[in-house]
C-alpha cells in the first residue's frame, strides 16, 4: 500500500500471519500514535525503554522500526480529520501497533477514537492484565494477591452506541413502533414519555469468539481458571445468554482441557464417597434440591449424570489439573476481587462489566496510570496496545506524568510478538525503579522516602534497572 501522509521506515519488514500464527521478523515495522496531551511526554520516555529492552535482550539482532501515524488532535491540526484513512490502513497492513491516550472529539461524528479503531479493525478482545509491582502504593492490604487478566468483549453490549435521545424524532418513532409491536414490554417502562432508550446487543458469535480467546490464552499461559462475570440474574437473555453460551463453547471445543466448577463438585463428591447415589450427589451440589419441582430435580440429576460420564478423563482427581471454568455475578465479583482476589485468575466478561471491573482492579495495584491494555483480534492477528488512561491536558509537555501505562502496554506487545526476553527486561526495570523509590509524582506523594522524578527520568530509571 502507498502512503502520502506518513512515511514507511526503510529497512523494516511487515509482521504477517499464517493461519492464526504471527510471523514476526527481526526488524518489524510497528505503527505508533504518540497520543494527545501528556501522550507526547509519555511516548518519548516509553520508546526509549522499548528500544533499550530490545537492544539489551538481543544485542542488535532485533530492532523495531517505528512508523508514526496520526490520530486525535495532531491528526486534526495537520489533516483536518481526527482519524485519517491512512492511519487505519497502516494498522491494518502492519498488524500490530501501539498508541498513547487520545482525546474524544467534541460535537458530532466519532464518539471515541479508541472505539472507532476497535470497530474498524474488529478488535473484539480488550485484554487488561492487572498485577502488583512490589513497592507500588496500594489502598488494599494484600495487593500481591492481585494477578488477573480481563478479557472484555469489545464490540457489543450498550457500547454499540444504539441510542435514541429523548425529545428527538427518532426517539418518538422508535417508541411508537415499540409500543405497537411489544405492548407488554413497553408497559414495563415507568416513564415512557420522557425516556431515552439504549439497545444492548449480545450475540452468540460475539460471546463465543471472546470466550474461545480467553480459554485458549489461559491454556497457553498455564492459568488456573476462567471466570465468566455477568449480570445474568437480572438480564437473563443477554448477560445470562453470555454465561450459557460461554459454558457451551468451553464444553464443546475444550472438553478434555477444562472442567466446570460444578463438575468438580460432582466428581469430588464421588471421589470422597464412591458409593454415592445420583440423588445424594445432586442434593450435595444444590442444597435446595428437596424444595425443587420434579422437573428441576431431574435437571440437576441429569447434570450429575453427565458429569459422571467424564470419569475416565476427569475422575480420580484428574480434574484438578484441568482449567477451571466458573461464573459469578458482576456485583459479587466487584466485592470478591477485593476481599478474595486469589479466587480470580482470568476473567471473561461483557463490555460494560469489563470497563468497570478493569478500572476497579487497577485501583488496587497502583491506579490506571500504570494500567496496560490491548485490543486484539485473535483470528486476524491485528492488535493495538494502548494507554488505558486519559490525556490529562493540564500536564501536557511538563515531563511530569507516569509513563507506566504505555510502557507496560509495550511489555504486553513484546510478549504478544513472542519477544519474551525484551518483555521480561521491561518488567525487571519497572520493578527495580519502583523498589528504589525513584518514581513520578503520583507515586512519590504516596510513598514514604520516595524521590520524585520526571517522566523522562522514570524511563531512564527503568532502563538502568534492566541491568
Amino acid at each position: 500500500m502507498t502512503y502520502t501522509q506518513f512515511k514507511v521506515p526503510t529497512g523494516g519488514e511487515k509482521i504477517t500471519t499464517e493461519g492464526r500464527k504471527l510471523h514476526v521478523p527481526d526488524q518489524p515495522i510497528i505503527p505508533y500514535v504518540e497520543g494527545d496531551g501528556t501522550g507526547r511526554d509519555i511516548w518519548r520516555a516509553s520508546v526509549r525503554v522499548f528500544d533499550a529492552a530490545v537492544q539489551k535482550a538481543y544485542g542488535g539482532k532485533r530492532k523495531v522500526h517505528w512508523m508514526e501515524v496520526f490520530a486525535g488532535e495532531k491528526a486534526f491540526k495537520q489533516f483536518k480529520t481526527w482519524l485519517p484513512d491512512e492511519t487505519v490502513q497502516a494498522f491494518t497492513e502492519f498488524l500490530v501497533g501501539i498508541k498513547g491516550p487520545l482525546t474524544t472529539p467534541i460535537g458530532g461524528g466519532i464518539r471515541s477514537l479508541n472505539v472507532a479503531l476497535r470497530k474498524l479493525l474488529d478488535l473484539y478482545v480488550c485484554q487488561r492484565p492487572v498485577r502488583w509491582y512490589k513497592g507500588v502504593p496500594s489502598p488494599v492490604l494484600h495487593p500481591e494477591y492481585v494477578d488477573m487478566i480481563i478479557f472484555r468483549e469489545n464490540t457489543e453490549d450498550i457500547y454499540t452506541g444504539i441510542e435514541f435521545q429523548y425529545g428527538t424524532a427518532d426517539n418518538t418513532k422508535f417508541m411508537t413502533m415499540f409500543k405497537e409491536a411489544f405492548p407488554k414490554e413497553y408497559a414495563k417502562m415507568r416513564f415512557p414519555n420522557t425516556a431515552a432508550i439504549g439497545i444492548k446487543p449480545v450475540s452468540m458469535e460475539g460471546t463465543e469468539r471472546l470466550v474461545r480467546a480467553a480459554i485458549q490464552w489461559s491454556l497457553d499461559n498455564k492459568r488456573k481458571s476462567v471466570n465468566f462475570v455477568h449480570k445474568g440474574n437480572i438480564m437473563k437473555f443477554t448477560e445470562g445468554a453470555f454465561k450459557d453460551w460461554g459454558y457451551a463453547l468451553a464444553k464443546r471445543e475444550f472438553r478434555n482441557e477444562i472442567v466446570t466448577e460444578r463438575e468438580s463438585w460432582i466428581l469430588g463428591n464421588k471421589e470422597k464417597t464412591p458409593g454415592l447415589s445420583l440423588d445424594e450427589n445432586a442434593k450435595m451440589i444444590d442444597p435446595g434440591f428437596d424444595m425443587m419441582s420434579s422437573d428441576q430435580q431431574n435437571d440437576i440429576k441429569g447434570e450429575v449424570g453427565t458429569a459422571l460420564k467424564l470419569w475416565d478423563t476427569h475422575g480420580g482427581g484428574k480434574w484438578k489439573s484441568k482449567l477451571m471454568i466458573k461464573d459469578s455475578i458482576a456485583d459479587v465479583s466487584l466485592q470478591f476481587t477485593i476481599i478474595r482476589p486469589r479466587d480470580y485468575d482470568v476473567i471473561a466478561t461483557l463490555n460494560l462489566n469489563g470497563d468497570y471491573l478493569s478500572d476497579a482492579l487497577a485501583a488496587q495495584v497502583g491506579g490506571i496510570g500504570i494500567a496496560p491494555g490491548a485490543n486484539i483480534n485473535y483470528v486476524t492477528g491485528h492488535a493495538i496496545f494502548e494507554a488505558t488512561h486519559g490525556t490529562a491536558p493540564k500536564y501536557a509537555d511538563l515531563d511530569k506524568v507516569n509513563p507506566g501505562s504505555v510502557i507496560l502496554s509495550g511489555e504486553m506487545m513484546f510478549r504478544y510478538l513472542g519477544w519474551t526476553e525484551a518483555a521480561d527486561l521491561i518488567v525487571k526495570g519497572m520493578e527495580g525503579a519502583v523498589a528504589a523509590k525513584t518514581v513520578t509524582y503520583d507515586f512519590a506523594r504516596l510513598m514514604e522516602g520516595a524521590t520524585e522524578i520526571k517522566c523522562s527520568e522514570f524511563g531512564d530509571a527503568i532502563i538502568k534497572h534492566m541491568d
